[in-house]
């Protein structure tokens, strides 16, 4: 298991938890490693590298220590600048690069930040690569050489692969939008640019909030963990759809004409019946994570569409999808991998998916979505001194097997780590709220009882 990297790259506080130093040392690793590889396989030219942000203060610090740690190994950075994790994934498959990293902690507050590395398909970097970088930061990998001469990497403005990145989701529109009135959340983010220039090409008339970023309102009220925003603004200007966008616009979350939230589960029902219907869902399968609403397996046995269920992470989803050969997968909080089209989740990609079901089923999303009943869910965030400790506590245990024992085939409860964060997650679905959150509430005074929290 990796120390440093998680299930969404190497995540902390800016400065504490995650350091300009840690961001250094891994560009230096980073470019000292593919220029190994590559002089082994006989190949003389220096890596390529490709580096993207999120819009964070941040991220410049650690964008800058990444290109002197890669630069001064003998790799050529090429920088996208402000652009989304997908566009970076995009551009590492289509451009031969060897490794891309994007420089973002997704839906977090903007005082924390993170390092995400994608292998050259553009996909989440092998556990085994991580291993040797955590390796490095830890003192254990000896010392690297500095390139000297003309082996000193180069940097160079790449901002027209974020340019063809647009060109290419532009160019997977089924229709015109012409006449469709869409809201946007950009999250004070990555899309803040990218969102609004690909629904106005394709003739939608686009309304953007979250889009004046200045360093310290990302995700601040906005974006797809802050979805009132966007619910206001499609019932008030009367809109036909709206889109919210995380950090790093690796996710989407919906909200239909009436202003009511279409998570990443009903998206998944959406899309897997429409290309069931088209005949078109490989293995007539879609993967979920352990986390999917309970209703979304009702809906799916309705129509007989099938499923697996990962561990939490679009990592896990994405691994499922790529040995197995299915092509749609995804996440309740709007990851959703369309493997067709991208190796990672992406917010816009998902949303125009969602705008070519609306338009070639000619219905609203609501009506889209009406087949599938949202069980109620309630969901706790607990902050914990160790959370493998709390998780697997005996009294944590107990008092959750219990929850389970009550609601038997009425609902469900899942105590979980976090995957990015010092949080045990406690989510308890079943017929009605007040039952949720009792049951939630029952495992949290277990947990604050066995002092495991903060």
């Amino acid at each position: 298991m990796a120390k440093y990297f998680g299930t969404d790259g190497f995540r902390g506080e800016a400065n504490k938890g995650l350091t300009a130093d840690h961001a250094y040392k891994v560009g230096r690793y980073l470019g000292w490693y593919y220029r190994d590889l590559k002089s082994r396989r006989g190949d003389s030219e220096p890596p390529k590298v490709v580096i993207g942000k999120d819009t964070r203060r941040s991220s410049y610090m650690f964008e800058y220590a990444l290109v002197a740690g890669l630069t001064a190994s003998g790799a050529d950075v090429y920088m996208l600048h402000v652009t989304t994790t997908p566009s970076v994934s995009y551009v590492v498959r289509s451009e031969d690069f060897d490794c891309g990293i994007m420089i973002s902690a997704s839906h977090n507050p903007y005082y924390d930040n993170g390092i995400k590395l994608l292998n050259a398909q553009g996909e989440k970097m092998e556990e085994e690569t991580l291993l040797k970088i955590e390796a490095y930061l830890d003192g254990m990998a000896g010392d690297i050489p500095l390139a000297t001469g003309e082996g000193v990497g180069k940097t160079v403005d790449f901002s027209a692969g974020r340019n063809r990145y647009i060109g290419y989701l532009i160019s997977l529109a089924t229709r015109s939008y012409r006449g469709m009135r869409v809201g946007l959340d950009c999250a004070n983010g990555s899309a803040w640019m990218i969102g609004k220039a690909v629904f106005d090409a394709l003739g939608a008339k686009t309304y953007v909030v979250g889009c004046e970023p200045d360093g310290l309102n990302i995700n601040r009220g906005c974006g797809s963990t802050h979805i009132s925003n966007l619910q206001r603004l499609v019932r008030e200007e009367k809109l036909d759809v709206g889109f919210a966008f995380d950090g790093d616009a690796d996710r989407c979350i919906c909200v239909d004409e009436n202003g009511n939230v279409v998570n990443g589960d009903q998206v998944i029902y959406i899309y897997g019946r429409y290309l069931k219907e088209r005949g078109k869902l490989e293995g007539n399968r879609v993967v979920t994570t352990v986390m999917s609403n309970l209703g979304l397996y009702k809906a799916l046995d309705e129509i007989g569409i099938e499923y697996e269920k990962t561990a939490v992470g679009d990592k896990y989803v994405y691994e499922n999808m790529h040995q197995n050969g299915y092509r749609l997968g995804g996440e309740q909080s709007g990851h959703i991998i369309f493997m067709k089209y991208a190796n990672t989740g992406d917010g816009i990609l998902t949303a125009i998916k969602m705008m070519e079901v609306m338009l070639e089923r000619k219905k609203t999303l609501s009506e889209l979505a009406a087949p599938m009943k949202v069980y109620p869910q309630a969901l706790e965030n607990v902050r914990v001194k160790d959370k493998h400790a709390a998780a697997t506590d005996p009294l944590v245990k107990a008092a959750s097997d219990k929850v389970a024992e009550a609601l038997g085939d009425n609902g469900r409860i899942l105590v979980r780590e976090s995957g990015t964060e010092p949080l045990v997650r406690v989510m308890v679905e079943a017929a009605d709220e007040e039952t949720c959150r009792r049951c939630v509430q029952s495992v949290v005074e277990a947990l604050r009882e066995a002092g495991h929290c903060e």
